[in-house]
């Protein structure tokens, strides 16, 4: 039988309170008719008449960010510098080695918004699941957060992995994880309450933040992370491909073999 496809990815859409206010995308849509005039400028005495239907093209124009949508951060997106003081890689320079391997999904959906993953959660969880790591491994962390995409309170939902979480993976040689979430840390309204109370700069960021020590990927925005199974899988990340760039959008889709 031929695998299944799930598609992790989302859509890129207008006016979704996805992202921060201000940074979501902006899409153009331009019909058939609207692009006759730049269809027949080559062609001097075109009609839209002398097409099929009357009909040029249709075409969208798109401003947005390399984070906007299912995207796979690079190193370069959390610090200048991996692996103890090498220049971070950027998203043309990502092994795509590393964006077609074996998948793992970690379920979180069981903590509360806000919730600071740890080590011992994510050790907890594989012994569960029955799964010892194995170097490039693509580990997915299914949160709550799913359920609230599109919502007004996206960003502010799902637990976020810790520095001691995130080290947990990438001490074992995983080199891209993901998250269904907004961002693999906690969201920030929760993490700027644990500033507030204790002032202590080393949580903020501290999962984007364990890149500088091992260098490492992840996806954000995820989707369809409860229709996989916990292991049995391959996932499939490539990334667009920007020059220099701290990541790239990524159509993300997982494929089960029956």
């Amino acid at each position: 039988m031929p695998p299944v496809l799930i598609d992790l990815s989302v859509a890129l859409q207008n006016d979704l309170p996805v992202d921060r206010p201000g940074n979501g995308p902006s899409i153009r849509y331009f019909n058939h008719q609207e692009t006759f005039a730049a269809l027949a400028k080559p062609f001097a005495g075109l009609q839209s008449s002398d097409l099929p239907d009357g009909e040029a093209w249709a075409v969208e124009r798109v401003d947005l960010s390399t984070h906007n949508g299912t995207h796979l951060d690079a190193p370069w997106h959390f610090a200048s510098t991996m692996n103890g003081g090498e220049r971070a890689a950027t998203i043309d320079e990502v092994p795509l080695e590393w964006c077609f391997c074996p998948g793992v999904k970690l379920d979180f959906r069981r903590y509360a918004d806000g919730y600071v993953v740890t080590a011992t959660d994510v050790e907890a969880e594989l012994k569960r699941i029955g799964h010892v790591l194995k170097p490039l491994d693509i580990v997915l962390i299914n949160t709550s957060a799913a359920a609230r995409y599109g919502e007004q309170d996206y960003l502010d939902s799902g637990c976020g992995m810790g520095r001691d979480a995130t080290l947990y993976l990438t001490e074992r040689g995983v080199r891209v994880t993901g998250t269904d979430a907004w961002s693999w840390d906690a969201p920030f309204v929760s993490t700027a309450k644990r500033y507030a109370a204790t002032k202590d700069p080393s949580i903020i960021w501290e999962g984007h933040k364990a890149g500088r020590t091992i260098g490492y990927c992840h996806l954000e925005k995820l989707h369809n992370l409860e229709q996989l199974p916990p292991t049995g899988f391959t996932v499939v990340c490539f990334p667009v491909k920007i020059h220099a760039a701290s990541a790239g959008w990524t159509r993300a889709v997982a494929i089960l073999e029956q």
